[in-house]
């Protein structure tokens, strides 16, 4: 069952506990307001799009940390409500507490410190990773039905979503041949004892399909505590270490993340049936 914290929706797929933010930041119900609050019935509210509203994902944000079987729980009751045209493709962005979870690539010698936090079976694509405070995780939850059937250019419009994100903050992130996730380039550190520059990841991967709907998602360092990942080798790489917004000199808020992700979104993903 869901804690009192994350509790089970209430109507269908819907989710009582969590911020539900438009792109565009305006309210989902009642009057208009004038800057003082007052209702003002002659002010009206911008159209979204010409596309029905319930065509696009609903952006949730949790508050607070959500634990990890919570989540997953809710995501795959979404996946299935998603499959059956129940409910809207959904991005659900939050943050975890300490732990680690193993994708279906794991080994087990990746897990340098198995005592150190709860360690979970996502039984996503994948191997170690790291989530905790300061990290945002966003789960994504999409039809590939509408969107192509194509499991690769899934995956490189998350990367390309990912780098798009970054690219807002001057941050300039990049793919690396059999290396998963987002990588930034570290001159101010030394390079491999074998000449190779020095690179620090800064985004992970990880997805699995059920009936054509994806879940699980990505992962974009903001501030999270990088000793913790010291207990596994995060995704089966070594040789390079682990950095985040901060880390690199950035002030950057979570709120000023969701928005750039909110922002760069629909150039990675436009509408099904829309012109790329």
């Amino acid at each position: 069952m869901f804690p009192a914290y994350l509790p089970l929706p209430a109507p269908p797929c819907a989710h009582p506990r969590v911020t539900l933010h438009s792109p565009l930041q305006w309210r989902k119900t009642g009057q208009p307001r004038r800057a003082d609050g007052a209702r003002d019935p002659k002010l009206r509210r911008p159209a979204l799009s010409a596309t029905p509203p319930d065509t696009t994902p609903e952006w949730i944000i949790s508050e607070g940390l959500t634990g990890y079987a919570e989540a997953l729980s809710f995501m795959e009751a979404r996946v299935e409500a998603v499959a059956r045209g129940e409910a809207r493709e959904a991005i659900w962005l939050l943050e975890h507490p300490p732990l680690y979870t193993a994708g279906t690539s794991a080994k087990v010698r990746d897990l340098v410190d198995p005592d150190r936090f709860p360690v979970f079976d996502a039984r996503r694509g994948g191997q170690y990773t790291y989530h905790g405070p300061g990290q945002r995780v966003a789960y994504i939850m999409l039809d590939l039905t509408k969107r192509g059937r194509d499991v690769h250019a899934f995956v490189l419009a998350l990367e390309n979503w990912m780098i798009a994100t970054l690219a807002e903050f001057s941050i300039t992130g990049e793919i690396r041949q059999g290396r998963v996730g987002v990588w930034v380039n570290r001159p101010d550190k030394a390079p491999l004892p074998d000449g190779t520059p020095r690179e620090d990841k800064i985004a992970a991967i990880g997805i699995r399909l059920r009936k054509w709907v994806s879940f699980h998602g990505i992962s974009i360092n903001v501030e999270p505590e990088l000793e913790h990942f010291s207990g596994i080798v995060p995704c089966g790489i070594t040789g390079h270490g682990v950095t985040s917004l901060v880390d690199l000199g950035l002030p950057v808020s979570m709120e000023d993340l969701d928005v750039a992700l909110m922002t760069t979104f629909a150039r990675a993903f436009p509408e099904p049936g829309s012109a790329s």
